[in-house]
């Protein structure tokens, strides 16, 4: 696989999360730095001058010189390209998903499904949500949202995503059938706000080793951290593992507090400037929740923005070491432009700087498309497979893993790991891909495996219990049933491979997403790097 790691493929194909719609990398928007949300006062109900009032925002507040007339005549898409490559017009409904998103709640039910067999499965309950206190479970089947039938139909996708959002307080009627069951049950479940974490998992993988994993950075991710770090501290963590792997960014301010979790007062976190923006510096308080004790961050290419605002810090001030590889390289600061209409111009207006005085930003001189396509020249060049002869960690060898501060580490883009752990790619081949897009690997969990193993025996034995010979043989006979055309030789190339996601599928089913990373950190090679780093 090219651009993404096994994690996030199967989670973002094995799963249709009507929780939270996310966003491409590099168009998240900031708040609470002193730039905040601005609503235009008067939108034209025409494109054009729509288009004018674009050109008039660029004018007044984009990061660098641009001379607009030459975009007047082109569409809000092209004026933007022309721009760079996260400067982006958002309709309505996607200006609202990813409010939605980084602020960490919306109203709605709280629950995530699966198209098992055309039939809506509930795979994931949030614990005190209004599906959890009407009654709705993990494993139950859902025939009909209000007058709506949603399964045994085969909807599309967009005739499904939605249908449990509402206003607060108002009702939905659901009619289910109970895991287990075949009578027919009906609940009215009354919407509510929805509250979701931005920590993905944390959990102690050793005696005094924790794990905090962050895939986005919203409105209350440091202090989402602070109450998991002092739950990891009390039961023994002297040492961490932050996992910002796919991070695609978020709130500004919350990368800030996140870093400030882990500084001493007084430390510069990072700074930004633009043509209309002055330096402004950020500070660490003193105040964070793990100041002290050995600190490693996993970042991959996938690591973007506010991400490698925390990856930076903790690099250039020599607080922890970096495990990975370089990071994406978007060091541009976008402020959110609203629009009466709900529509909102997302537009850089600065670029940050790490404490020595790195921007991360990578190149965009070559247009938007090679832009897009820079992490494939990555894999084709072989920097992710450790291939490059070029290649090297951050830090000379005769260095150690401490970064003085003020010290200028040479970079094409992103941050570049003091521990390099290359893109494994054995076992990924064209069936497999094939068996993921499928989505085989996930009906064959919901169809047998959580049939043969029980909640309680995974829970007491996800660090020992692995899938076995039986477990695949049964899986290649529900392949065959599926009528997929099977290359054995691609097949057992992958076996270990398609073991352990079924395996970590079967976790994340019954433990939710920190089931999933305790059981596929086991096998893991950037955990198991961070933990030799962290000796």
């Amino acid at each position: 696989m090219k651009k993404n790691t096994r994690n996030n493929i199967l989670i973002a194909i094995s799963y249709s999360v009507i929780l939270i719609v996310g966003m491409v990398l590099g168009i998240k928007f900031i708040k609470d730095q002193g730039f905040g949300v601005k609503r235009s006062p008067q939108l034209a109900s025409n494109s054009d001058g729509k288009l004018a009032e674009i050109l008039h925002i660029i004018n007044k507040n984009y990061v660098d010189d641009i001379n607009t007339d030459s975009l007047e005549n082109l569409p809000i898409d092209s004026v933007l390209h022309q721009l760079d490559p996260h400067s982006v017009y958002l309709p309505p409904t996607d200006a609202q998903d990813m409010t939605d998103n980084l602020e960490g709640n919306f109203e709605g039910v709280g629950i995530e499904y699966y198209m098992l067999n055309d039939t809506m499965m509930v795979t994931g309950v949030v614990k005190d949500g209004p599906a959890s206190q009407a009654g709705i479970k993990l494993g139950d089947k859902i025939l009909s949202i209000d007058t709506a039938v949603v399964s045994g139909r085969n909807l599309p996708k967009d005739q499904l995503t939605g249908r449990f959002r509402g206003k607060a307080g108002s009702g939905v009627s659901v009619v289910l059938m109970h895991n287990g069951t075949q009578a027919q049950s009906r609940l009215m479940v009354t919407r509510g706000k929805v509250n979701i974490s931005s920590i993905d998992a944390a959990y102690m993988i050793n005696a005094e080793t924790g794990y905090v994993r962050i895939s986005k950075f919203g409105a209350n991710t440091d202090s989402d951290f602070s109450a998991a770090a002092n739950n990891l501290k009390a039961r023994g963590m002297k040492k961490l593992i932050l996992d910002l792997r796919d991070n695609g960014g978020g709130y500004f301010s919350a990368a800030t507090g996140l870093a400030d979790q882990f500084l001493a007062e007084n430390k510069l976190i990072v700074y930004t400037q633009g043509k209309h923006e002055p330096r402004t510096d950020y500070f660490s308080t003193g105040t964070g929740a793990f100041q002290n004790g050995k600190l490693a961050v996993l970042i991959n290419e996938n690591t973007a923005s506010a991400s490698e605002i925390v990856a930076g810090a903790i690099q250039d001030l020599g607080r922890g070491i970096i495990v990975g590889r370089r990071s994406f390289g978007k060091g541009l600061v976008q402020e959110q432009f609203a629009f009466d209409d709900g529509s909102a111009l997302n537009l850089t207006i600065a670029r940050y700087y790490t404490p020595s005085g790195r921007s991360i930003q990578k190149s965009y001189k070559k247009g938007y498309d090679a832009y897009k396509h820079e992490l494939d020249e990555r894999m084709m060049d072989g920097e992710l497979t450790g291939d490059h002869t070029s290649f090297q960690d951050s830090i000379e060898k005769n260095e150690g893993v401490n970064v003085q501060p003020n010290k200028r580490i040479k970079t094409s883009g992103g941050i570049q790991p003091d521990v390099f752990v290359k893109l494994d790619t054995s076992g990924y081949n064209k069936f497999y891909a094939n068996l993921v897009s499928k989505k085989v690997l996930s009906d064959y969990v919901f169809n047998v495996l959580t049939n043969r193993y029980s909640a309680s025996f995974i829970d007491q034995n996800i660090n020992s219990f692995a899938l076995g010979d039986t477990d695949f043989r049964d899986f290649i006979g529900y392949i065959q049933r599926k009528n997929v055309a099977i290359d054995r030789m691609q097949l057992y190339s992958s076996k270990a491979v398609i073991l352990n996601d079924l395996k970590a599928l079967l976790c994340r089913y019954y433990l939710g997403d920190v089931g999933y990373y305790r059981a596929a950190n086991q096998t893991d090679n950037a955990i198991k790097q961070a933990l030799v780093n962290l000796q």
